[in-house]
């Protein structure tokens, strides 16, 4: 396969996101698109997001986490389009940042 037509997605989910489980929703989501990257918590209770894969697969992710898990409540997201960097061999949850 090759690198045309995949991108990286940069997001920062605010609202009610921590202690939802929305990491390891974003987790699942991102591994049902076969995208790679990660996902953390942050310090002042964000979530971030970095994703690679496909744009449109990208788009669909991002459609997600405006949704969210259950227990969630998302406010906004912030989202910052990339270039492809392939650096990722999957997708896991990060430590959080501080």
């Amino acid at each position: 396969m090759t690198d045309e037509g995949k991108s990286r997605l940069h997001a920062i989910v605010e609202g009610h996101v921590q202690g939802v489980s929305f990491r390891y929703f974003v987790l699942e989501q991102a591994d049902r698109l076969n995208l790679t990257g990660w996902t953390r918590n942050m310090w002042n209770g964000e979530v971030e997001v970095v994703a690679e894969g496909p744009r449109q697969d990208l788009e669909v992710l991002l459609q997600r986490l405006w949704k969210g898990p259950p227990m969630a409540r998302v406010d906004h997201v912030n989202v910052d389009w990339q270039d492809y960097t392939g650096e990722f061999s999957g997708f896991r949850v990060r430590l959080t940042t501080s």
